[in-house]
């Protein structure tokens, strides 16, 4: 024995190694039936699936250029994250944009701007911008609602995003007055953190399911009455990434927490059908959001991702019958979705944003239906030029999924769909959860939704406006790539929009329904504690 260690002993370092590599050599060339590179070329072979695994990383931070990457490229992120942080978010000599490229945004500035008075709330406040539109006032819901904020949290669930990603982004909203929306996952405790929350479900309804898993409405009037931040009700017809799919939650992001939130077995995946089982048709559909909304007094609304029309118009010529209908739809492009989808529903399926807001407007401007809706935009919304191409199409709110998770140290790993996202957001891993620093990625997150709201404030006041609803069609011009060169939104969709009834800032400061806990005595005194401590970047 003491032969052998003294002779194991003898043996150097690289004689280990190519003992190592040797094995590996045999096992490639005589066991391995299954990876045809490394049985062809065996130890060699190895570096090929090494570098294909780290391919995305490689490409992300030494290949790509700043305008490359989708779904955000570098320079987008980078605005996300300066704004999150607070820091400077400008950028010096010029846009490196190719301002000829299709679909590119020009913004038609006034030559003279909005001035903002001394005496003006935005002098005071300059990151107050709320919804134009108040949700449920044509339909007289008993409990009106007017986000503080034109720009929310989408759609995205507990299960989906991890307990630590979903406790700071409701605390960011709680602090930058914006609404949270819970995603189909049910109400968690995280989202209880003290912002406005916008209850959303789908066909599994989860937290409002029964034993057999359909819609109760018992529990959607006791959730309503126990919670009293729920300001509105969203029901999910199809999202961008996959409409006309149901969703899937793996079994290893099912946590006994999940479970019991989604009234779901523990350790299988959770199926959400394609289809509601609640009502059938848009005129099921219709009936369904006014049972909603009678039981509970909020508003109700819908969402979903647009393709074939003549769903949309039949429920357009339903409102007009029976003056009865959803007070808010949320329009999802197809461009969008943080969750796991296939490619090809993914790639394929669902028109954009853009296009798809476009028809589905018209089909309600032509019903003379507009001013009973408040509309949502989302689908990749989250930065202040494309905010104001989607106000002047006659979008009245922004909902960002992707850009919030960005705010709070998403980094674009792509892997939200197999638990191992390193940055803790879309895992239930407790490890990579424990990243998270939930006080410090709240006041990024709030600090991105101020930052956006003051930029689009800006742009807005650059163009002659007060408030961003006040944007036309002919105020934003989009590049087409035919002899024209550039037409505005009216001329490139065939619509005009129609003009939202607006009475100025300080009457919405004063609206009894206006929601994220603002009040502007004590906006004013952070405002200037913040400029004080230069916190606030002018």
């Amino acid at each position: 024995m003491d032969l052998l260690m003294e002779f194991l002993g003898s043996v150097p370092w690289w004689g280990w190694l190519i003992v190592v590599l040797i094995i590996i050599a045999i096992r490639d060339v005589f066991f391995n039936k299954r990876h045809t590179i490394s049985h062809n070329f065996p130890i060699i072979g190895h570096l090929r699936y090494l570098l294909e695994s780290i391919g995305p990383e490689l490409r992300q931070y030494i290949v790509a250029n700043n305008r490359e990457e989708l779904p955000f490229n570098r320079i987008e992120r980078g605005w996300i994250y300066a704004s999150a942080k607070n820091e400077n978010n400008y950028e010096g000599f010029g846009t490196d944009r190719d301002i000829y490229e299709p679909n590119y945004i020009f913004i038609n500035n006034a030559m003279l701007p909005f001035k903002v008075e001394l005496t003006h709330p935005n002098a005071k406040d300059p990151y107050f911008v709320a919804s134009a539109k108040v949700m449920g006032e044509y339909n007289k819901r008993r409990r009106p609602y007017r986000p503080a904020s034109v720009i929310n949290v989408s759609a995205m669930s507990f299960g989906s995003l991890s307990a630590r990603a979903i406790e700071s982004l409701n605390k960011g909203c709680k602090l930058a007055h914006a609404y949270h929306n819970t995603g189909e996952g049910g109400l968690s405790p995280y989202h209880k953190m003290g912002s406005d929350v916008v209850f959303h479900f789908g066909t599994g309804y989860f937290g409002v399911r029964d034993d057999d898993g359909g819609f109760s409405m018992e529990k959607m009037i006791q959730l309503v009455q126990d919670n009293p931040q729920i300001r509105a009700i969203e029901v999910k017809l199809s999202q961008g990434a996959k409409p006309g799919k149901g969703g899937v939650l793996p079994a290893a992001k099912i946590t006994p927490e999940i479970a019991a939130i989604r009234h779901v077995p523990v350790g299988k995946d959770v199926l959400s059908p394609p289809t509601h089982s609640a009502f059938d048709g848009v005129d099921g559909l219709l009936k369904f959001v006014e049972e909603i909304a009678e039981a509970t007094g909020l508003p109700v609304g819908i969402k979903s991702a647009v393709g074939k029309l003549e769903d949309w118009e039949k429920l357009a010529n339903l409102m007009v019958e029976t003056g009865k209908g959803p007070d808010f739809i949320t329009v999802d492009g197809g461009e969008g979705g943080t969750g796991a989808a296939p490619p090809s529903f993914a790639d394929h399926v669902a028109l954009p944003w853009l296009f798809g807001f476009a028809e589905v407007y018209k089909i309600f401007k032509q019903k003379k239906l507009s001013d009973r809706i408040v509309f949502i935009g989302s689908g990749k919304l989250g930065f202040p030029a494309r905010a104001v191409m989607a106000f002047s199409m006659g979008a009245d709110i922004i909902n960002v999924a992707r850009e919030a998770m960005l705010s709070i140290g998403c980094i674009q790993a792509q892997v939200c769909h197999n638990n191992t996202c390193p940055s803790g957001v879309a895992t239930q891993n407790k490890w990579r959860q424990n990243g998270i620093n939930i006080e410090d990625k709240s006041v990024r997150a709030n600090f991105y939704f101020k930052n956006f709201r003051k930029e689009l404030l800006e742009m807005t006041h650059a163009c002659g406006y007060e408030h961003p609803s006040q944007f036309t069609m002919d105020d934003v011009e989009l590049t087409v790539g035919d002899k024209h060169l550039i037409k505005s939104l009216a001329e490139t969709f065939s619509y005009i929009k129609v003009p939202v009834p607006y009475n100025g800032i300080k009457q919405q400061q004063k609206c009894p329904h206006l929601g994220g806990n603002y009040k502007r005595k004590d906006e004013k005194k952070v405002v200037k504690k913040a400029k004080k401590k230069n916190e606030v970047r002018y």
